[in-house]
């Protein structure tokens, strides 16, 4: 009999790859979702249940309320905890971002702490809990941030998103060391991009990318940089982390780290004249006073426009494993994926 795993958040866009590989790879896959009889959510997954050897299991379970993770984790040899909002949009930070990442990370670990038969934890963190403005990496005299750094300037006003991130995987950590009868493994994605199994999502990534196709940057894209990386890639890093024996600790995955305009600039490449992408960078004093159209403060540009980053991927590589798709082929295949939606919902 397949092993059983139990995953949070399996709906999602990370969380429907890790499940779909966790499936071809012949896995039990108890799903954990808030509400069951929203069918069309998991929908894609029933489908790539049945063509594949493993075996999809519906259990009803929610982020915030105790306990009810605790029959799923019952005779799961692991947890894959993906279930964090990721949003920027947002009305309450403590209640829409930091207590479902805190409460849901202590109820999912405290039910596989209960269930006596789960042996690995894999978290899904992001490099959110590695730092928290660009600009640290100057202020912290770093030429890269590695495992070892944890995000120390944000807060519940100031990129709480990031925030939730930190406080849920401190948390994790500090649950690890109250037990002995799991370990932790945790991943750390950069932005991820690429294509999405489940044809609607509200992620933050497909939002960005919406947003340079439909034009929102033409009048210049702000010098940001963020480490990317492919869905595919984050999904299948869970995977290395589960079946490896010897996978502990943290691990940053980015396949490489540019600013916006790069992203944008490969687009033209990519696509031509077909969009209206930007020809240059937004002047930053431009951005302090245009944030507040892209939901930025002014703090926020300060401490990150114009601030290089750049992380240290060796361990995915090295210790897990990992081998990163190509960035082009990510964002090509995104975008021909969000083109050919939009003519079939036409």
């Amino acid at each position: 009999m397949a092993a059983a795993i139990m995953v949070t958040g399996g709906t999602g866009y990370i969380g429907s790859w890790v499940v779909k590989e966790l499936l071809e790879k012949g896995y039990t896959v108890r799903m954990c979702v808030r509400d069951k009889s929203q069918t069309h959510k998991h929908q894609h997954l029933t489908y790539i249940d049945e063509n594949t050897p493993g075996k999809l299991e519906i259990w009803e379970a929610n982020l915030l309320s105790e306990g009810s993770f605790d029959q799923a984790a019952q005779g799961s040899k692991a947890v894959i905890h993906v279930a964090s909002p990721f949003t920027l949009r947002f009305k309450n930070a403590q209640k829409d971002l930091l207590d479902p990442a805190l409460l849901g990370t202590r109820n999912v670990l405290g039910a596989a702490t209960r269930s006596g038969t789960v042996k690995k934890v894999v978290l899904t963190s992001s490099v959110a809990a590695v730092h928290g403005d660009n600009k640290d990496m100057q202020d912290q005299g770093l030429s890269e941030f590695t495992e070892e750094h944890f995000n120390t300037t944000s807060s519940a006003s100031h990129q709480p998103y990031s925030y939730s991130k930190v406080i849920a995987e401190k948390e994790a950590w500090k649950l690890t060391g109250q037990q002995n009868q799991w370990k932790l493994v945790v991943i750390n994605p950069s932005f991820v991009l690429g294509p999405s199994l489940t044809g609607s999502s509200d992620s933050e990534s497909l939002n960005l990318m919406k947003d340079i196709l439909r034009g929102k940057f033409l009048m210049g894209a702000p010098e940001l940089f963020f480490g990317f990386t492919d869905v595919r890639d984050v999904a299948h890093a869970h995977i290395l982390a589960l079946e490896k024996e010897d996978a502990s600790g943290r691990h940053i995955l980015a396949e490489r780290t540019m600013s916006l305009l790069d992203l944008t600039r490969m687009l033209k490449k990519l696509f031509g004249r077909k969009y209206k992408l930007p020809l240059m960078k937004a002047p930053k004093p431009i951005m302090m006073l245009v944030g507040g159209l892209f939901g930025v403060t002014p703090k926020f540009v300060k401490r990150n426009v114009g601030y290089p980053i750049r992380f240290d991927t060796s361990k995915s590589r090295e210790v897990l494993g990992l081998q990163y798709r190509n960035l082009e082929q990510t964002v090509e295949e995104m975008v021909l994926q969000m083109e050919k939606q939009k003519s079939a919902s036409h």
